[in-house]
């Protein structure tokens, strides 16, 4: 990755912009029609986002953007300034550690080939911010616009559910914990 310096002017047919992902500012030199998900693959080497279908119909591009679940295929980068942009990689605790929601994907084997998972992930963690019980029927609404080839979305669905217990469980007193 290179920031630019100050010092430095962006080429004629690009533009410097400023983003601000996984909280880690970054400045740019990008072609305006740049999308989110090229810039974030291409520039910042972050890959967990994947190129499925290019149009936002399969969801696999999923990131957050001010913890809005969104393609990233169809955003251009200059409309992300400003904003705080997640990727799968900014979602764990720590080097080496998992998210609930990530730990139940495991658990629960909801992931097969591993290709929509990043964004089935983040998709989950932007239901359980904003709904911390959410029903069975939430779950498949939040997830229907990611499409998944392998598992059946059984997996998937019981692994959002697990993640949302074990939230709930992780935020109560322990003397309220089951």
């Amino acid at each position: 990755m290179h920031t630019l310096t100050r010092k430095e002017k962006p080429k004629e047919s690009h533009m410097r912009i400023e983003l601000t992902v996984n909280g880690a500012e970054h400045t740019l030199d990008i072609e305006p029609r740049t999308t989110l998900l090229d810039c974030l693959r291409d520039h910042l080497g972050l890959t967990g986002a994947h190129a499925g279908c290019e149009h936002g119909v399969c969801g696999a591009c999923t990131v957050l953007v001010d913890g809005v679940a969104v393609r990233s295929c169809l955003m251009f980068s200059p409309q992300a300034e400003g904003a705080a942009i997640t990727t799968i990689e900014g979602v764990t605790p720590g080097p080496g550690e998992l998210s609930p929601v990530q730990d139940a994907f495991c658990e629960t084997h909801g992931m097969q080939c591993g290709y929509c998972t990043p964004a089935m992930v983040l998709v989950a963690h932007a239901l359980l911010a904003d709904n911390p019980e959410p029903t069975r029927e939430q779950i498949v609404e939040a997830i229907s616009g990611n499409i998944c080839r392998c598992t059946g979305y059984a997996q998937i669905v019981e692994a959002i559910a697990l993640a949302a217990e074990r939230i709930r469980g992780a935020n109560r007193p322990p003397e309220l914990r089951k």
